[in-house]
């Protein structure tokens, strides 16, 4: 009997492990070094994977009970599959990964007469590396012998720390209005998203095609500009995002500087956070606020000034011409300025581009304002920058009735970027709701006892939303790090 019960626990382990492997590496990019060093719940590891399994070969090597371990174990793993907002996407990869860690599983047990549990997983790994590295090859020419027969396809490169997203839906608004024009979807921003992108999706009567591009370390957005060569570019703000990942600001500014190894580069926009030089076709923009505060980097050429944000809408000058649009946020000034200086490149008059910012949409879960039961709910959850949460801050502070945050910080910055949102959490808001643990230790030094509110898990904030909030409330959603961060 004992030997029957661990023969069909084998399976149900290996499964359950894989299930785990996988899971965090689709988190991470499938980039193992990034689960191992980069993950903000190491715990995790021990907890469901190294103890686990050391537990298992342990108690099979001494007695026949290693499938009490294993019930323990889908007992736990479940609770944890349970608490996850971003459960696994079995996708082809996925799949190849399961059937090749099965058909190792059963060999190695059948040849050598081992229940292997961590072989099986890690050759399954490499195999997985090692397929989605020709598929890779193959999608690749396919793009890239598409875009080269588009010969009057115009390409429209957009990178920066915070807003590219939002910049390239702009962008691609405002072009709409003379032209058959395509954006990468939602927030795809890697070679291997816009290779798909260009062979599912991209019309082959596309005029301009706005591609994002993102990157966590140096090189990422060198190979998507080389891939797609930019007749035009756009660098937003530049900050410490994924400063864990860069080390330094200037790695960051060399990293999206990379966007100008376009070999047809037309025209370049750089925000002055870039601290480049202008050029002849590399032309620099900023706000007036800052050019009292420049050491020995240019003014830029052009200037956005008279910016006025409130909770209808966002306006500014740009070189002496007024524009205004229905997108929430001081910061969606710059945004916004960048799309304008594209649309100019493009032929669009002022008053065409005005007409089209008058029908522009907030780009859901970025400062979008959504009314609901007497509440005025600001949905700023996909934007993870200090930048973006402070002018959500700000923006929070020209509402009369009481104010309320809902975020877990910020993620991959260093601590003094969390300290200075908890102070000013504390100064705007009546309530401050931290979701998690990442950066709660931080709040709770900074901002009032009274005020502060923790969530251990999502699940409890509908509740806490109906207890703590009523008619009259604004509630600010700033930032949303899955479970796993």
């Amino acid at each position: 009997m004992l030997q029957i019960l661990n023969f069909i626990a084998y399976p149900l382990f290996i499964l359950a492990m894989g299930y785990y492997f996988i899971t965090n590496l689709q988190w991470y990019s499938y980039k193992l070094t990034r689960v191992v060093f980069h993950h903000t719940k190491t715990w995790w590891h021990f907890v469901y994977f190294l103890v686990p399994f050391s537990l298992y070969m342990l108690v099979n090597s001494v007695s026949s009970y290693g499938f009490v371990v294993v019930s323990i174990y889908l007992v736990a793993l479940y609770s944890w599959y349970r608490g996850l907002d971003k459960p696994l996407v079995f996708t082809g990869r996925v799949k190849r990964f399961f059937i090749a860690m099965i058909l190792f599983a059963i060999f190695i047990s059948v040849s050598f007469k081992n229940f292997a549990v961590v072989i099986p997983i890690f050759l399954a790994f490499g195999i997985s590396v090692f397929i989605e590295k020709m598929l890779f090859n193959g999608f690749k020419v396919k793009a890239q012998n598409k875009i080269e027969s588009m010969k009057d396809l115009k390409v429209v490169g957009v990178t920066a720390s915070y807003g590219k997203t939002s910049i390239k839906n702009y962008v691609e608004h405002l072009l709409k209005a003379k032209y058959k024009t395509y954006a990468t979807p939602r927030s795809v921003n890697t070679l291997g998203g816009v290779m798909i992108d260009i062979n599912n999706e991209l019309s082959e009567d596309t005029e301009v095609y706005v591609v994002e591009m993102g990157a966590r370390g140096e090189g990422d957005i060198a190979e998507i500009t080389t891939f797609v060569n930019p007749h035009y570019v756009v660098v937003g703000k530049i900050g410490p995002a994924h400063i864990e990942y860069f080390k330094t600001m200037e790695n960051i500014r060399n990293t999206k500087m990379e966007i100008l190894k376009t070999n047809r580069l037309e025209q370049a926009y750089i925000h002055e956070s870039a601290m480049v030089k202008p050029e002849t076709n590399v032309h620099t923009f900023g706000e007036k606020a800052n050019l009292d505060i420049r050491s020995n980097v240019p003014a830029p050429e052009f200037v956005i000034e008279d910016i006025e944000a409130t909770l209808e809408s966002t306006s500014f000058t740009l070189n002496g011409v007024r524009y205004s649009a229905t997108i929430l946020g001081a910061f969606n000034a710059m945004n916004l300025s960048a799309s304008v200086l594209i649309a100019k490149e493009f032929g669009l008059s002022d008053e065409e581009i005005q007409k089209q910012l008058s029908t522009l949409k907030p780009v859901e879960h970025r400062l979008q304002r959504i009314d609901a039961g007497g509440k005025v709910i600001l949905d700023d959850s996909f934007n993870g920058n200090i930048d973006g949460m402070m002018a959500s801050f700000d923006l929070a502070t020209t509402y009369d009735g009481r104010k309320v945050v809902i975020t877990p910080g910020l993620v991959e910055v260093d601590d003094e970027l969390n300290i200075e949102v908890a102070k000013r959490a504390n100064e705007v808001f009546d309530i401050v709701v931290v979701t998690g643990d990442l950066n709660y230790a931080i709040f709770k030094e900074y901002v009032d006892a009274n005020k502060l509110v923790k969530l251990a898990t999502k699940a409890q904030m509908e509740e806490m939303l109906v207890e703590q909030t009523r008619a009259g409330d604004l509630i600010l959603f700033a930032n949303d790090a899955p479970s796993f961060v």
